[in-house]
């Protein structure tokens, strides 16, 4: 759909997560980390014009330079305020809270070059892992408070106060916009890292809203994960790896799902609707990715991923079982263990993959239960059902329990 054929209230959230951060990025290198709230307030304050104006002009030829002249006359607007502030209390303003007065900058190399250093800026030290990835989603991703709990599986208070705190010790952080620090970088690209993985997560398989999967959230972490490599300072063989990770899921999301918005399994799916390009470019990263000793976790997921983009292979599930037996062994998680359990059973059979699901004992986990329901399927339905009734019961996404109660619509097709 071009920008002229939807409406603006269609245009605009699209907008909004695609232009907003970028837009935050640069005003807050203009005026630096302690007034980021201005530099976000300035960008709020440009969407929201724009669905009036657009509302009662209609859309303008160009909307994006059109948002970036609004943001950018906005700035203007507020260091003109600060003039006559300055000019009024000047004693009372240290130097170093002074804002910068040229204009912003808004061509696509500060935007690319802003977009980097903040990213780096959010993930501080001085705040825990957790509290660093939920600022960076919030502040550069455009997440909001809701999906971040989702991402997290926590409370949205707890959230809340998570980036309470973290963003008041950003405020008074003296990170460099201006320049990336090479020992900076190292010290926080882990984060950095764990940050875009969880954006394409969120995207990839999404469990904070009716969509599973939200194509928007994964072209963003594409996105920022091919700023890292396109920069001499962060272009890690990590990073590749976690760009060709997901360059290789992406190539399949549109045969992950049909027209109604139900799950496709990955048996199931059109093969020719993968997009070849994006395998191509995976492969590109990956080999990137192998030039060194290091082997990460990013490294592993992509290489199950690569397997699972080359469907003639008669051995290939041995290779992703391998892969996972490594991953679960640098980084367990109950996810790491479904996954590898589904590939164990792919080369053992259901009924030993069964035997290895019940080890785990995940018993709150809905993919447990919706993963034995699979290995049940062609012995026993009816624990089939059971298990994907106790699935529906434990998930949260609505498509997800949508695809749930298909299943045993299948499933009880078959009693008769």
């Amino acid at each position: 759909m071009s920008d002229h054929a939807a409406s603006p209230r269609e245009l605009l959230p699209h907008l909004f997560r695609v232009e907003y951060t970028k837009m935050t990025a640069v005003l807050c290198r203009h005026f630096g980390l302690q007034h980021i709230e201005t530099a976000e307030d300035i960008a709020s304050e440009t969407f929201l014009k724009a669905m009036e104006s657009w509302g009662a002009k209609g859309i303008p030829e160009n909307p994006t330079a059109w948002l970036y002249t609004v943001a950018k006359n906005k700035a203007k607007d507020y260091l003109r305020r600060q003039v006559v502030f300055e000019t009024q209390v000047k004693d009372a303003v240290k130097p170093r809270e002074q804002l910068a007065f040229e204009e912003p900058d808004f061509t696509p190399q500060m935007i690319n070059d802003s977009q980097l250093t903040m990213i780096f800026a959010v993930c501080n030290p001085s705040n825990a892992p957790a509290a660093q990835i939920c600022l960076a989603l919030q502040v550069l991703c455009g997440f909001s408070i809701a999906e971040i709990a989702a991402a997290f599986l926590t409370k949205t208070e707890t959230i809340k106060k998570r980036l309470l705190r973290a963003r008041a010790n950003l405020r008074k952080d003296h990170f460099q916009l201006k320049q990336l620090d090479p020992a900076a970088i190292a010290e926080r690209l882990d984060t950095v890292l764990r940050t875009i993985y969880l954006l394409f997560n969120e995207g990839y398989f999404s469990v904070s809203g009716d969509q599973l999967i939200r194509k928007d959230l994964c072209s963003e972490a594409l996105r920022l994960g091919l700023i890292l490599t396109e920069n001499s300072l962060t272009n890690t063989t990590h990073a590749n790896a976690l760009l060709a990770l997901m360059c290789f899921q992406s190539s399949r999301l549109d045969a992950r799902a049909n027209e109604a918005g139900d799950t496709i399994l990955f048996e199931q799916q059109d093969k020719h609707l993968w997009s070849q390009e994006l395998i191509d470019k995976g492969n590109y990263y990956l080999v990137n990715a192998c030039t060194g000793d290091e082997v990460s976790k990013y490294h592993l997921e992509a290489g199950i991923a690569y397997w699972h983009t080359t469907p003639t292979d008669q051995h290939k599930w041995e290779h992703i079982l391998h892969l996972y037996n490594q991953l679960i062994l640098l980084e367990y998680s109950p996810v790491t263990a479904l996954n590898r359990t589904f590939a164990f059973a792919k080369v053992y059979g259901s009924e030993a993959g069964i035997k290895e699901a019940e080890k785990l004992q995940l018993h709150d986990n809905s993919y447990y239960h919706s993963l034995l329901a699979y290995l049940w399927a062609t012995t026993n339905i009816d624990k089939a059902i059971a298990g994907y009734q106790q699935a529906i019961r434990l998930t949260k996404s609505a498509t997800e329990k949508k695809t749930l109660v298909n299943a045993i619509k299948q499933l009880e097709e078959k009693r008769w």
